[in-house]
């Protein structure tokens, strides 16, 4: 299941699209750092159960998508391939509400998407344990200095979630990076001092989650990013007790049941 697109620059990226009959909305999912498309398959069961359609691909250099392992040269690069699914997603459905769900380096892309991209006829942005600050210093303590192309070591393992069980599929998934590159640290980094004034912009209907006990991406970037946010219509829940991945803890079934009410609310 899947196929390839053509990004804004031709890199081919892996989609999944999963639209069901009578399909009431769409959502564009996008995914974290050394991770890939499939391992939301529970998220979008759930999803289409509430005739909610799916779009989901590997970021470059992820999965199967094309590109340099795990890198990047400009921050941008993250949102216009994201862009490209979301121009596809309106297209496919004329009429029809689209949101944009995306976790940890998804959220971080999602949430400068909105600033970039104010003008995109979505009905709503769902962030989950968004890097949007990196208040936790993941990302923002790596060297400075260092080739782009230099390959770290991916130890976010044990941290992603509470469940064990999640932790070693998490270890065992062919398709997740064991390692990325300087160079996409980087070009994060950018891309947050970039959103430091650009936040200003983000008028979407947004909902931030996030997990309280998050030991990758700190809970205070949700804070942060809800403070500073101008949109009318913002809600936020914090998850006490969960760590990183939100969606894949013990409780899974209650936090996207929040995040499809919310949907719901706003598409009749």
């Amino acid at each position: 299941m899947g196929e390839m697109i053509s990004s804004f620059d031709g890199t081919k990226l892996f989609l999944n699209k999963e639209v069901p009959d009578g399909a009431r909305a769409a959502a564009v999912l996008v995914h974290g750092l050394c991770e890939h498309q499939g391992r939301y398959d529970f998220v979008a069961e759930m999803l289409h159960k509430a005739k909610i359609g799916t779009y989901r691909f590997d970021h470059r250099g992820h999965g199967r998508s094309e590109g340099e392992r795990t890198h990047y040269d400009d921050f941008n690069q993250l949102l216009d391939d994201t862009n490209v699914v979301v121009d596809m997603a309106l297209e496919e459905n004329p009429g029809s509400p689209v949101f944009l769900i995306g976790h940890s380096m998804g959220g971080f892309t999602v949430s400068l998407y909105g600033a970039k991209y104010p003008g995109k006829k979505l009905r709503g942005i769902i962030t989950s344990g968004a890097l949007t600050k990196d208040t936790a210093g993941l990302i923002t303590g790596v060297p400075k200095g260092l080739d782009p192309h230099m390959m770290l070591p991916n130890e976010l393992g044990a941290g992603v979630c509470s469940v064990p069980e999640v932790v070693e599929w998490y270890g065992n998934d062919p398709h997740n990076s064991k390692t990325f590159t300087a160079g996409l640290c980087y070009s994060i980094c950018s891309g947050l001092t970039w959103f430091e004034e650009k936040v200003k912009e983000f008028q979407f209907p947004v909902l931030m989650l996030h997990g309280e006990k998050d030991g990758l991406v700190g809970v205070q970037d949700t804070y942060d990013f809800f403070s500073c946010a101008p949109s009318a219509d913002k809600q936020m829940k914090i998850y006490g007790g969960l760590f990183h991945e939100i969606f894949n803890e013990y409780c899974r079934d209650e936090v996207i049941k929040d995040v499809v009410l919310w949907m719901e609310m706003r598409i009749s």
